[in-house]
């Protein structure tokens, strides 16, 4: 995938796929030891050993509309071939947590991409979920928690189209003070 955004997104959807009623986005950077840590958690179904196993296999996959699976295979090469690391852990019927950390200063890094209108789709076109995504960058940190968010609309749906743009736009303005300092 040409933004580890995409690659976020679908993992965000194999969690609400599994059943999860939360799901937590972080991405914490690391200027100093140029790295970037992605990890995507949830209270899912969860998985068997197996299939942790499994799903790391490009041609795995447990949906009928296609044969392949290629969302988390693809996401861990990404990291790999930086020089950095992937893990999955998962347990039946607790969740799954899935981290990615990326070697920034390589020529294989993929770019982050627009964690904004990533975070905003995921968030208003699944208004039944919640959903916290934390970006820190060096120590410092903001967090959007749409349990939060819900709370204070009281009722006004998510997807409403100025609710979705009001999210991308906070996150985008939170995201640029973080990266200001």
């Amino acid at each position: 995938m040409r933004e580890l955004s995409l690659n976020i997104l679908d993992i965000a959807q194999n969690s609400i796929a599994a059943g999860a009623s939360l799901t937590e986005i972080l991405i914490k950077e690391d200027s100093v030891k140029k790295e970037l840590l992605i990890g995507i958690y949830d209270n899912g179904k969860g998985m068997t050993e197996e299939q942790v196993r499994n799903v790391q296999d490009p041609f795995f996959t447990t949906r009928t509309t296609r044969k392949v699976g290629m969302g988390i295979p693809l996401f861990k090469m990404a990291a790999e071939q930086t020089g950095g690391s992937f893990s999955i852990v998962s347990q039946v019927g607790v969740g799954t947590r899935v981290e990615a950390k990326f070697k920034t200063d390589s020529i294989d890094f993929t770019p982050l991409g627009d964690m904004s209108s990533t975070i905003a789709t995921i968030v208003c076109m699944n208004e039944d979920k919640d959903f916290i995504y934390t970006r820190d960058v060096d120590g410092e940190s903001f967090k959007f928690s749409s349990a939060d968010i819900k709370t204070i609309l009281d009722g006004v749906p998510l997807s409403e189209p100025s609710v979705m743009n009001w999210v991308e736009g906070y996150i985008g303005e939170q995201t640029e003070q973080l990266l200001k300092n």
